[in-house]
């Protein structure tokens, strides 16, 4: 008997339910029948990413015992824009160097 562990976690909150089975089963499959989509109606497949330990996958793999399926949610920032932005902050507050961005030459006390 295979035992899956799907999890979904939001901000302040985590949803993991265990799975257990005998069949053949992917990804989509373990998530549509272990009941989680009942517990969280926010989930839409057709637009979260899922993973298995961390690493995405497509929802068409087959699961293996003891595998942790997770539910990706969107990013609330994208993480490119938040670099640019702190980098801008930093030049603005002379911890950075304007032309090349790198550290300033002066150190703070």
């Amino acid at each position: 008997m295979k035992s899956i562990d799907i999890v979904y976690a939001l901000p302040d909150t985590a949803t993991t339910v265990t799975f257990k089975t005998d069949d053949d089963l992917t990804v989509e499959e373990v998530i549509t029948q272990c009941g989680i989509l009942e517990k969280c109606p926010e989930i839409d497949l057709t637009s979260l990413a899922v993973g298995i330990w961390n690493r995405t996958c497509k929802l068409n793999q087959e699961v293996k015992d003891g595998d942790r399926i997770e539910i990706y949610r969107p990013l609330i920032a994208d993480p490119k824009e938040a670099r640019r932005r702190r980098a801008e902050k930093a030049k603005d507050e002379g911890r950075a160097n304007k032309i090349t961005g790198g550290r300033s030459g002066r150190r703070q006390s």
